[in-house]
């Protein structure tokens, strides 16, 4: 966040962006290097992805990252771009509500305008929170927020179809009980067919956000369903770290360097950054 944007500011004009038809497009970072790329790439908001901040951190996705890890990442993009900034908070990073608010606070003064607050649960047990449990969770949320005085963007995460743990009619349910407690829009990963999300997009009353990858409609065509935003998630990230992994195998198996071309000039990369020879 820049020095002369005040958090407010900058909350108003990322909860613009949340068209539904005209979708907030968000490949998602996990760095510094990573953000300023995505955002000279031309992306309107930087988003984080908990998984390749985690990866990055040597740590495995799922709640495995302590806050202070995970919001310190946050930070330090913020702190680099222009651009709103959201978090990926995964489930909160807290065992009850009131933790919730500790963290949003916390995510506040890292500079971000934003949050992803999902409601699957990692470990034994049920795959999903429940319904009242989340809510609970995310009021605490839009509380904490709004005490400080800053229009956060809450995005509700519905993990039915990521989680294989409901259809259509239980994640209407959840979003409705989400977007009562203070949401401002609902993520529903885990599935992009074209009837199902025209059937989201129709059903939830507020701003719907997808997951896509390879295979998935094209933003034009989320779009024409109604979709308000658009992430790639860890999707980027997997795609860098796939490249590191065929790249070093062809230098150490073939000694050939064909998996280099293509790469980001060191220069200009350095330049982006701030650097200089």
């Amino acid at each position: 966040m820049t020095s002369e944007t005040l958090p407010g500011e900058q909350a108003l004009a990322f909860r613009a962006l949340h068209v539904p038809g005209r979708p907030l497009v968000l490949p998602n970072a996990w760095d510094t290097a990573s953000a300023r790329l995505v955002e000279e790439a031309g992306a309107a908001a930087v988003a984080t992805t908990s998984a390749a901040v985690a990866w990055g951190l040597g740590a495995a996705d799922g709640d495995r990252l302590t806050r202070a890890d995970a919001l310190a990442a946050v930070a330090r993009i913020a702190d680099t771009v222009a651009v709103p900034v959201t978090a990926d908070i995964e489930t909160g990073y807290a065992d009850d509500p009131a933790g919730v608010g500790d963290t949003i606070r916390e995510v506040l003064a890292a500079g971000a305008v934003g949050v992803n607050i999902e409601d699957g649960l990692y470990g034994p047990g049920a795959p999903l929170r429940p319904v009242d449990e989340q809510a609970e969770r995310i009021a605490a949320a839009r509380a904490a927020a709004d005490t400080a005085g800053v229009p956060l963007f809450v995005n509700a995460r519905v993990d039915t179809y990521l989680r294989g743990a409901g259809g259509l009619g239980d994640t209407l349910e959840r979003a409705a009980a989400f977007l009562a407690a203070g949401a401002d829009g609902v993520f529903v990963p885990g599935t992009f067919d074209p009837v199902t999300v025209k059937a989201l997009a129709e059903g939830i009353e507020g701003p719907l956000n997808v997951l896509v990858g390879p295979g998935a409609p094209s933003v034009a065509e989320l779009a024409a369903l109604g979709v308000a935003r658009i992430s790639a998630g860890s999707g980027l990230a997997e795609a860098v770290h796939g490249l590191v992994l065929r790249a070093a195998r062809e230098l150490l198996d073939a000694g050939t360097y064909g998996g280099l071309a293509g790469g980001a000039d060191y220069a200009s990369l350095n330049g982006l950054l701030g650097g200089g020879r």
